[in-house]
């Protein structure tokens, strides 16, 4: 998907859910990123997504009357890999070389050689 696209897409999402606010993060770094390393942004298209769950993070949140209660994260690793989009070259047309001829002869002892 197209990366102006993709970002636009994750914005829409954001109305709907929160959830995905990390995720626009993401993409906004990954833009700033490519410009930093003379990519175009315009032509950056997401080829790999991949999204991993991470160990659980144990807390414990302490209430009234002595109570404790657990309090735990689920986090995740998330990896991009962002593509420049490949522009198509013509393919040149290539003159046919002729071959050359060779006397049987001449065959005959290139081959013991």
């Amino acid at each position: 998907m197209h990366i102006r696209k993709f970002t636009k897409y994750l914005k829409d999402v954001i109305l709907q859910s929160n959830a995905y606010h990390v995720t626009v993060t993401m993409v906004e770094l990954v833009e700033s990123n490519a410009e930093l390393k003379g990519l175009e942004a315009d032509s950056l298209v997401t080829e790999y997504t991949q999204v991993n769950t991470a160990p659980k993070m144990w807390h414990q949140t302490y209430r009234a009357h002595s109570q404790i209660n657990p309090y735990t994260s689920s986090p995740c690793h998330t990896e991009m890999i962002l593509t420049e989009k490949e522009q198509i070259v013509p393919k040149p047309q290539e003159e046919v070389a002729q071959k050359k001829k060779i006397s049987q002869q001449k065959q005959k002892l290139m081959a013991w050689e």
